[in-house]
């Protein structure tokens, strides 16, 4: 898969007060998003909407979710669609658990995840990820605004794109290797996301490793604290008809003296239609790659689905 390089993500600052559609800060802020993802798929962003009593709010919250019984937590299930619900217990990937929220940034979809796992519901945790959700949602949005823009697409599909957006919200939990090992154990499996976008934040306990273009691995550091990683899914792929490309990615653990786990929170938004390249971004540089496609169907048929071999041409 190629070596380990030094390398880091583009890191852009979006805390900005005049960071605001149709200021200069803003147009030079889309040139940046569209240049880093066409290069690297992802980059880190600084967005300090996350206050250290949020912070600590939602990791408290996720290590009380982690620690109940694997079988409370097997009731965070979806009919039909088992990768919106409890993953865990997998012999390949033993230091991995997470579970999901279908329309996660809402807060009657959190409030009844929550009432699945405690009798009583879990206020405190609901409180928690409804605020975080509402801020990874409004960088999420903010995200797919410049990606519009950035291509001269902003009247003609940004409105019909985020009025059709539905929003997946993932919570994971990696646990440090019990035994201390030379070589960083697997987190999770290389993959990329079948998202159009996903906003990715984390406790301090770092573990994400993204694949440029000629095949290194970058481990990625969530310093500061209010720093994502904004990283393009499969769905954006399509739609921009592969000039921006879905980068493979992977979390390994290291053991650490303190047994240490990493959490982190996954936003990923879907188009709840059917999704195309606009013709804008079709020429005889840039042939048609893909074929229009549902994309919820695409995280419904299967986690390891190919998109090429789902809808490629």
């Amino acid at each position: 898969m190629g070596s380990e390089e030094k390398m880091k993500l583009p890191i852009l600052n979006f805390t900005k007060e005049d960071l605001k559609p149709g200021s200069n800060s803003w147009s030079i802020a889309c040139e940046r998003v569209r240049k880093a993802l066409e290069e690297h798929g992802c980059f880190v962003v600084v967005y300090d909407k996350v206050c250290d009593e949020l912070e600590n709010g939602v990791f408290n919250s996720m290590k009380e979710l982690f620690d109940l019984p694997t079988e409370t937590k097997m009731r965070n299930n979806y009919e039909g669609m088992p990768l919106k619900g409890y993953v865990g217990q997998i012999p390949k990937i033993p230091l991995h658990e997470s579970m999901g929220i279908d329309e996660g940034t809402t807060l009657h979809n959190i409030q009844g995840f929550a009432q699945k796992l405690w009798p009583n519901g879990n206020h405190h945790l609901c409180k928690n990820l409804f605020e975080y959700a509402k801020i990874a949602e409004e960088l999420d949005r903010m995200v797919a605004r410049m990606i519009f823009e950035s291509y001269g697409l902003m009247e003609e599909h940004y409105e019909a794109y985020m009025g059709s957006t539905s929003y997946l919200l993932r919570l994971l939990a990696h646990k440090s290797p019990k035994e201390v090992v030379d070589e960083p154990q697997l987190g999770l499996v290389c993959h990329t996301d079948k998202s159009f976008t996903t906003i990715l934040h984390q406790n301090h306990v770092n573990g994400l490793m993204v694949e440029t273009k000629d095949g290194n691995w970058i481990h990625v550091d969530f310093s500061p604290t209010n720093s994502f990683v904004v990283m393009a899914g499969d769905g954006l792929m399509a739609w921009s008809n592969e000039r921006i490309k879905s980068p493979n990615h992977k979390v390994v653990m290291n053991n650490n003296k303190k047994n240490e786990t990493r959490y982190s929170l996954g936003l990923f938004a879907f188009y709840k239609g059917i999704l195309q390249a606009p013709e804008k971004l079709i020429d005889e540089e840039h042939p048609l790659k893909y074929k229009p496609f549902d994309h919820l169907a695409l995280l419904n048929f299967s986690y390891s689905v190919n998109i090429k071999e789902y809808c490629g041409m």
